[in-house]
């Protein structure tokens, strides 16, 4: 009797630690039922495909924001990075074609990282202030050159890297898709990775253990940017204009995905595939907010109190476990 109680209890214990450890695909899974009984329109094909290729966009920036948050920073310019990209790239495409307006939206990325980088890890900066005074930077002299007015001559073939599809499956999502096995295997299967861990859990151990610690900030802080320049060439072929005033929510949603999926402000652990069901999550609520008629006006505060809820939930269990 005592040994079946025993195995009671240690099966009990097995499957409580299952649901602590993917509690956020619990309730990603609980939502996405609840809205699909409730609402014929939620579980449409056509929507859900629209869901998953909206938020391909911010899943990108996250990937990139996941990368920053683990030296224990973030990058709050990812936002100007994305508009500055879109606007550079459609300038440059209506002149010089599609390929060479690439390149420049990625360029962009690349010299603010670099920036971002350097201020940081060189000149000892506070990444707040850094990747802050970054996006007002960027975000003035896009509106100086543009006069904020939106840029045109996109060519509509570069319209499939936004609202494209091979099959069933959004374009946009497949490059998600691949940014996604790129940071993943960086983080767990490359040194640079473990590098990243190691600076964010503890930057002066780091550096004794013979890490360039400097040189991994700057190159976290450049491929963080590359990854916001991505979304704003999605965000270009989705729109086929570049906006000035485009993508200023992405810091917000990006630090959210993050923040929900467990992954400490501090740096040092976490990893992509609760950043994934995190930035899925935020598509679902929003998507739910239209489907119920519910003023989009509403999601920054509901993604500002996900951020507030999420940090204090991992605060709290990671309190308890000390204890």
């Amino acid at each position: 009797m005592e040994q079946t109680e025993g195995v009671t209890a240690v099966a009990a214990h097995n499957v409580f630690g299952w649901m602590s450890r993917h509690a956020l695909l619990l309730v990603f899974v609980v939502i996405v039922i609840v809205l699909a009984i409730v609402s014929p329109g939620f579980r449409s094909v056509a929507n859900l495909v629209n869901i998953v290729q909206q938020q391909s966009i911010i899943g990108v920036v996250a990937c990139g924001m996941l990368m920053m948050i683990l030296l224990g920073g973030f990058d709050l310019s990812v936002g100007a990075v994305g508009a500055a990209s879109s606007v550079l790239a459609a300038a440059t495409m209506s002149h010089f074609g599609i390929a060479a307006g690439v390149i420049a939206g990625l360029l962009v990325g690349a010299l603010v990282g670099v920036c971002n980088g350097l201020l940081i890890a060189h000149v000892g900066m506070n990444p707040f202030v850094v990747t802050l005074g970054m996006q007002i930077l960027v975000t003035g002299i896009m509106y100086v050159l543009t006069n904020a007015a939106p840029v045109y001559g996109v060519p509509e073939a570069f319209t499939v890297i936004g609202l494209g599809r091979l099959g069933p499956i959004p374009i946009a999502a497949l490059i998600y898709a691949v940014v996604i096995a790129a940071v993943a295997i960086l983080l767990s299967r490359t040194i640079f990775g473990h590098r990243i861990y190691a600076v964010g859990g503890n930057y002066e151990a780091a550096r004794l253990a013979g890490i360039k610690v400097r040189r991994v900030i700057v190159i976290v802080y450049v491929l963080g940017s590359i990854t916001a320049a991505i979304g704003g060439l999605i965000l270009l072929g989705q729109t086929s204009i570049g906006q000035p005033s485009a993508a200023t929510g992405w810091p917000l949603s990006a630090i959210a995905a993050v923040a929900i999926a467990g992954v400490p402000l501090t740096g040092g652990s976490g990893g992509i595939s609760n950043v994934v069901i995190g930035t899925l999550l935020l598509g679902v609520v929003s998507n739910a907010l239209v489907q119920f008629g519910i003023s989009p006006y509403w999601q920054p505060a509901i993604t500002g109190a996900v951020i507030i809820g999420a940090v204090a939930i991992d605060t709290i269990q990671r309190r308890r476990r000390m204890t």
